[in-house]
C-alpha cells in the first residue's frame, strides 16, 4: 500500500483512509474539499472524524494533503469493513430474491454491492453442504414502504407479518418505513430505524456546502450526525433510533434537528429523494445472548447500546451494520448444532490481519483454519467470522 503514501490502506479492495477530527465541522471540511477533486466521491463524516474512499488511488495524495492542511491524522488502525456471505446450492436463485429485496446492484464478484456503498455488500458462494434447517442469522431491511411494496417478494409471514426467505430459507424482515413526523418541515425524511435524508446536488460546491451546513447545525445542538458524501448525493442519517429521546440521550428533540437540517438543503437547492432510505442489519440466535453478544463486541471493537434491555451493539464509527442478538429455544440442539448458510466477512488492511485475530482469539473466538489472506474463526456457538486481507 505504500503507493497510496501511509495514511491509506487496501480494505475490501478498495484504498480507505481514515482521518481523525475533532468535531463534524472539521470532518465537513475536509469533505468539501475532496468534493472538488475529480474523482468518485466516497465520504463518511461522522463527529470523531471521516472515511474516504477511492477507487482511483491517484488521488489520495491530494486528499492527505489537505487533511495535513487543516491539521487532521490518519489511524489507519481502525479501518474494517464488513459484509455478509450467503453460501448456497442455487446461487442463481437466491442472488435474484435479495437483489430484489435489497435493491441492490451485481457485483464483480457475482455477488450484490449497495449502489450507494453505505450497507454491506452480500457475497454469494456456492456450497453443496446439506443445511436444512433455519439459520441462526437473517437480516433485517428497512427500506420505505412503497419500495418494500415494488419489491414484489409476496406474502410475509413471522409475528410482525415481515419475514420473507428465499429458495434457501435464509431469511430477511423486510421492514415498511415511514415519514419522520407528521409535519411540514420533515416531509424530505424517512424513519427506517434510523432518521435518513437523501438530497441529491448539482455540483461539487452544493455537496460541499451542504455537508458543511449539516454539520455545523448537528454540531450546534451536540448530536452525533452521520453525513456521507456520494457523487451526486448527500445522505444525512441519524443513526439508528438515534432520532428517538431514550435512545440520543440529549436535550433535543431530533425533529427539530431534522426540521433545520430539511430547510438548509432546500435553501441550497438540494433535491429529496425519498425512495433511496435503506437500513440493513445483522440478527443473530444464540443460547446464551450475553457471552455471543460479548464476543462480537470485542472482536469488533463494536459499542454495546446505552439502553437497558436493548442487545444491539454498533460500530462506534457507525460504518459498519449493527449487531442485534435475541435468545433461541436452547432445546433446537439440531438446528444449534448445524452449520450456518449465512456469515460475517470482516475485511481488514493486510499488516493488521494477525493484530485482528488475535483479539478475536482474545474473545473467545475459536480458529478453524487459515491461509495467507483468510482466517476463519468461530464464536463461542458456532457462528463463523472470515477475516479477509490482502488486495
Amino acid at each position: 500500500m505504500t503507493e497510496f503514501g501511509a495514511d491509506w490502506r487496501v480494505v475490501d479492495g478498495v484504498a480507505t483512509a481514515w482521518f481523525d477530527a475533532p468535531s463534524l465541522i472539521e470532518g465537513a471540511a475536509l469533505a468539501g474539499r475532496i468534493a472538488e477533486l475529480p474523482a468518485e466521491l466516497v465520504v463518511d463524516v461522522r463527529a470523531t472524524g471521516l472515511r474516504v474512499r477511492l477507487d482511483a488511488g491517484e488521488h489520495a495524495e491530494a486528499v492527505s494533503a489537505a487533511a495535513r492542511d487543516l491539521g487532521l491524522s490518519a489511524n489507519p488502525a481502525v479501518l474494517q469493513h464488513l459484509s455478509v456471505v450467503i453460501e448456497t446450492a442455487n446461487p442463481a436463485a437466491v442472488r435474484r430474491f435479495w437483489q430484489r429485496a435489497l435493491d441492490y446492484a451485481p457485483g464483480e464478484d457475482g455477488g450484490l454491492a449497495d449502489p450507494l456503498r453505505r450497507d454491506p455488500a452480500l457475497r454469494i458462494r456456492p456450497s453443496a453442504e446439506p443445511q436444512p434447517l433455519r439459520n441462526r442469522i437473517h437480516l433485517d431491511v428497512v427500506r420505505p414502504a412503497a419500495a418494500v411494496e415494488q419489491a414484489g417478494l409476496g406474502e410475509a409471514s413471522g409475528p410482525f407479518g415481515v419475514c420473507h426467505a428465499d429458495p434457501d430459507g435464509n431469511e430477511v424482515d423486510l421492514v415498511p418505513g415511514a415519514a419522520l413526523g407528521d409535519g411540514t418541515g420533515t416531509s424530505d425524511w424517512q424513519a427506517v430505524f434510523s432518521a435518513m435524508a437523501c438530497y441529491r446536488v448539482t455540483s461539487p460546491a452544493q455537496q460541499g456546502d451542504l455537508a458543511a451546513a449539516a454539520a455545523a447545525l448537528a454540531h450546534e445542538a451536540g448530536f452525533p450526525l452521520l453525513v456521507d458524501l456520494r457523487p451526486g448525493l448527500v445522505i444525512i442519517d441519524s443513526g439508528k433510533d438515534q432520532w428517538e429521546d431514550d435512545a440520543h440521550g440529549l436535550g433535543l428533540d431530533f425533529t427539530d434537528l431534522a426540521d433545520d437540517l430539511q430547510t438548509a438543503a432546500r435553501e441550497l437547492g438540494a433535491t429529496a429523494d425519498p425512495g433511496l432510505p435503506r437500513f440493513a442489519q445483522l440478527f443473530l440466535d444464540a443460547a446464551d445472548v450475553a457471552a455471543v453478544r460479548g464476543f462480537w463486541a470485542a472482536a469488533l471493537g463494536y459499542t454495546p447500546d446505552r439502553r437497558a434491555g436493548v442487545n444491539d451493539i454498533h460500530d462506534p464509527r457507525r460504518l459498519n451494520p449493527e449487531l442485534v442478538f435475541q435468545e433461541i429455544d436452547t432445546s433446537e440442539t439440531e438446528r444449534r448444532r448445524q452449520r450456518n448458510r449465512i456469515h460475517v466477512e470482516l475485511a481488514v488492511p493486510a499488516d493488521l490481519a494477525r493484530t485482528h485475530l488475535a483479539t478475536i482469539v482474545a474473545a473467545g473466538g475459536r480458529l478453524l483454519d487459515e491461509s495467507e489472506e483468510r482466517r476463519r474463526v468461530a464464536d463461542p456457538e458456532g457462528n463463523e467470522l472470515v477475516i479477509v486481507s490482502g488486495t
